[in-house]
């Protein structure tokens, strides 16, 4: 079956809407014999005469008056497709937005991004999706709009980046904890019980391969998923946590902190999306958001 010429439906909606050749192929600038031409392919592929001869002058024919209803919106519905999209009206927009994000990233910069959301299009609606591993799959099929993390070997290299802020590990411990009052050692740091965290649990990791280089080994008695559940056991015992400082920030309200005694390298978080999103003006406003409520907050830390 050959397909349809999709460019005959421009020509068809100008034919019916002045119901002349001559005023047709003046308003798509084209010679009459032409014009004419393209009235007997059309007439070909609807099957229909259209334009029939009444006196000195053509008339549609019932056909025709039944097509003339539905390709003008047909025609603008394909002319708003392929224009550039117009400004984006924020107090109008309703939309819904999924994002997913580590562990303590909406305790943190949620309030600043919810603000700024609220303010500038209030019919917009986030929805926090928990991060459970770093796969890309979510981003590619469409499941979440957003991501915010670490870059690293699993993220898909067709997706798009931009920097957030950058983020290093401190120790954490209960007011009252013998870690709270003086210099924090290495040997005074492996000397306590720690709590670790890892989405996989597995119980050695980055602090761990440090340490091992020093020819220490901490004591981790228990391993959790996230690092809100890591600072929870922390501020009722006399365990130690390491989570990345700004990330945590407000779960660490109350708390005691301090760098930790052992070379660690900084971690830049980042904001990720697919490509499909690029030139999507709603999701491009979002990504604005996003940044701007992520610098607020360190700016104020």
């Amino acid at each position: 079956m050959t397909p349809p010429d999709l460019n005959l439906l421009v020509t068809l909606d100008v034919l019916l809407a002045e119901g002349s050749v001559a005023r047709a192929a003046k308003r798509l600038r084209l010679s009459p014999s032409a014009m004419s031409r393209a009235l007997a392919r059309l007439r070909e592929t609807t099957g229909d005469p259209l334009l029939v001869r009444a006196g000195r002058g053509l008339v549609l024919t019932p056909r025709a008056l039944e097509l003339r209803e539905r390709v003008g919106p047909l025609v603008e519905d394909v002319r708003a497709v392929l224009r550039p999209r117009e400004s984006l009206d924020l107090r109008g927009l309703k939309r819904s937005f999924a994002l997913r994000t580590s562990d303590g990233f909406v305790e943190t910069f949620g309030p600043q991004l919810m603000a700024r959301v609220g303010a500038e299009a209030p019919g917009v609606r986030l929805r926090f999706v928990q991060k459970a591993d770093r796969e890309s799959a979510p981003l590619r099929d469409g499941t979440v709009d957003l991501e915010t993390g670490v870059v690293g070997k699993a993220t898909s290299p067709e997706l798009r980046i931009q920097t957030l802020f950058r983020d290093r590990f401190v120790g954490v411990v209960r007011k009252g904890h013998a870690l709270a009052a003086g210099e924090v050692t290495t040997r005074r740091y492996v000397g306590g019980r720690h709590v670790s965290v890892s989405r996989r649990g597995v119980d050695r990791g980055p602090i761990d391969e440090a340490l091992e280089l020093l020819g220490l080994e901490r004591e981790i008695v228990v391993t959790v998923g996230g690092f809100a559940s890591a600072l929870a056991l922390a501020r009722g015992s006399d365990l130690i946590a390491s989570v990345p400082e700004r990330h945590t920030s407000a779960l660490r309200m109350g708390m005691h902190s301090f760098p930790l005694p052992v070379s660690m390298p900084v971690v830049t978080v980042s904001l990720l999306w697919h490509p499909r999103h690029d030139a999507d003006a709603a999701h491009r406003w979002l990504r604005n958001c996003v940044q701007a409520a992520c610098a607020e907050q360190v700016e104020q830390e």
